[in-house]
């Protein structure tokens, strides 16, 4: 994509209304636009890394065996009066009237939309077990909407949801979507930490939050050490009911070290870790609450009715932007992890009127484009700090740099965007040189 011929209404100075980092820069990098409290525009940019984000989740809810459905943001009152949340969620729901006057409401979450598309499908144990998923905008009417798209009210989430025929292949279930969390946040290039957590509205008694770890986090978190050298090979091994599974999950998040040392934590020393954490996902199992309330049983092997136990598993996806600026920005501006960056490589030219640059710099778009390489080319007429400062705000990984001196001895530079480190590569090798160091910038 050529910048000049791109939307990217990027800004110089930090927005008043802004209070944390990753609201600043999303509205700096020209990422996101506010159109009434919490509720925002996605920009091209910014729609770039929501995608990327999503496609990730996706990928890993297939890997652990989810089928994918799209549930309406609209729900009959009904369905909730069913269930008994209906009067008991509070004033976060959003409900209203459509012209023939039946209440309805914009779903903030779909326990019972789906145990009824379940109840009305399933028959017999030998459906199960079955879990289900979708990607779809939430409402939710926070009292006091901020920090972004961190604490919308309109939001993008994917939350899934489980059926089993009893407790214990309900917790094979749990444990299925456990591991594929921590491989969902290890993807996105962030450390998660999973901490035993209330169930709230709802139910039940196993709750496990996700919380990656940034040092301006909302919640501070005490934990093993050893969650940080978890690799993707480990959680990739590893089945319900292992040891790893087990150790992560008995995890607890404590508010002071004192308060750690009385609920009896089993970490000490050298140990027990301690950093702050921003919440993205939220996992719960609550057995046949649901179905039992809603009616919703499958014959069992023995011929009587079962009401099937039931999890529910949700990532805030877009709450998932703002968490990855928190947990990896600068002074300059957002450093993207290599998965979720809206374009792999930034291509600068730092001279427009000088017709060997622009020629260079045009047919190396080109190269770079047909080997399937995402790229931003900032081909504007501007000058070298200004292009420089906004690659650095925008976060894209590697930067290649084509100027006059480079090129009248055969090179460009390269630029890493997360340490900065720098390299002089031959310009006629430098597609192939640059795959090799993509591949290098994916790895860590």
């Amino acid at each position: 994509m050529r910048l000049s011929r791109y939307f990217l209404p990027v800004l110089k100075e930090d927005p008043s209304e802004a209070q944390i980092v990753s609201h600043k820069l999303m509205l700096r990098a020209g990422m996101i636009r506010q159109q009434s409290a919490g509720i925002y525009v996605w920009l091209p940019l910014g729609l770039k890394v929501l995608r990327n984000i999503e496609r990730i989740v996706r990928e890993e809810q297939n890997r652990a065996g989810a089928i994918e459905v799209l549930m309406p943001t609209i729900q009959s009152a009904d369905l909730w009066r069913e269930s008994g949340r209906y009067d008991a969620y509070g004033p976060e729901m959003l409900r209203f009237r459509d012209r023939h006057d039946r209440e309805i409401l914009y779903g903030p979450t779909n326990e019972e939309m789906i145990t009824s598309v379940f109840r009305d499908s399933a028959r017999s144990y030998r459906d199960l077990p079955k879990t289900f998923y979708h990607i779809q905008w939430k409402f939710r009417d926070e009292v006091r909407p901020r920090f972004g798209v961190m604490r919308g009210r309109e939001f993008l989430m994917k939350d899934a949801y489980s059926f089993d025929l009893d407790a214990e292949s309900a917790k094979r279930s749990y444990d299925a979507m456990f591991v594929a969390y921590l491989r969902t946040f290890a993807r996105l290039g962030m450390v998660a930490v999973p901490v035993r957590a209330p169930t709230g509205p709802i139910g039940g008694n196993l709750s496990h939050e996700f919380h990656i770890l940034a040092d301006t986090g909302e919640s501070e978190l005490f934990y093993d050490a050893d969650v940080e050298d978890i690799t993707l090979t480990e959680l990739a091994d590893a089945a319900p009911g292992s040891e790893i599974v087990d150790r992560l999950q008995s995890i607890y998040a404590m508010e002071s070290e004192e308060h750690a040392k009385v609920e009896n934590c089993p970490i000490s020393g050298e140990q027990l870790r301690r950093r702050r954490g921003i919440e993205v996902g939220h996992i719960f199992y609550f057995g046949a609450k649901y179905t039992a309330a809603m009616n919703c049983t499958v014959q069992g092997p023995d011929g009587t009715p079962v009401h099937p136990e039931m999890g529910s598993y949700g990532i805030g996806v877009s709450r998932l932007v703002g968490g990855i600026i928190e947990a990896s920005h600068d002074e300059n501006g957002i450093i993207w992890p290599y998965e979720v960056a809206p374009y792999k490589v930034g291509l600068i030219n730092l001279r427009v009127d000088d017709a060997k640059c622009q020629a260079a710099a045009d047919d190396l778009y080109q190269k770079l484009t047909n080997a399937g390489i995402e790229v931003l080319y900032d081909d504007r007429d501007e000058r070298g700090g200004a292009k420089f400062a906004t690659m650095d705000l925008i976060g894209i990984p590697t930067q290649v740099i084509i100027g006059p001196k480079g090129l009248s001895s055969g090179v460009v530079e390269v630029k890493a965007r997360g340490n900065g480190s720098r390299e002089e590569m031959p310009i006629d090798t430098l597609v192939d040189n640059l795959s090799t160091w993509l591949k290098l910038q994916r790895k860590g």
